[in-house]
C-alpha cells in the first residue's frame, strides 16, 4: 500500500453530521458512493487524478450534497459518516 494511502487510512473517522455542519457551511463535502471505497477516492483526490475524478462525477458516484440531503441531515444530526479529510474536502459516506 502506497504512503499516502497508509495515512489516509490511518485518518478515518466515524463523525456525527453536527460535527460535518461546518464543513458543509463551506461546500467542502464530497458525498462517496456506497460502491466506491473511500481511500481510492481520497488517493484519486489527493494525487490529482482527474480523469479518474472527473469519471466518478458524471457518473454521479461523488457528488456534494444535495439540499435534499443536508436538510434530512440537519434534522437527524446524530447521522455518522466515514469521513476522512481530503484538503480542502470532507469526503463522507454512509456508515453501513
Amino acid at each position: 500500500m502506497s504512503d499516502l494511502k497508509t495515512q489516509l487510512k490511518e485518518q478515518i473517522a466515524e463523525i456525527d453530521w453536527k460535527d460535518l455542519i461546518p464543513h458543509a457551511q463551506r461546500d467542502a463535502i464530497i458525498l462517496v458512493d456506497d460502491n466506491l471505497d473511500l481511500i481510492e477516492v481520497g488517493s484519486a483526490i489527493a494525487l490529482n487524478d482527474t480523469k479518474t475524478v472527473e469519471n466518478w462525477i458524471s457518473e454521479q458516484l461523488i457528488q456534494k450534497p444535495n439540499a435534499e440531503q443536508l436538510s434530512h441531515w440537519n434534522s437527524q444530526p446524530t447521522t455518522q459518516f466515514t469521513t476522512i479529510i481530503v484538503q480542502p474536502f470532507v469526503l463522507i459516506k454512509n456508515c453501513t
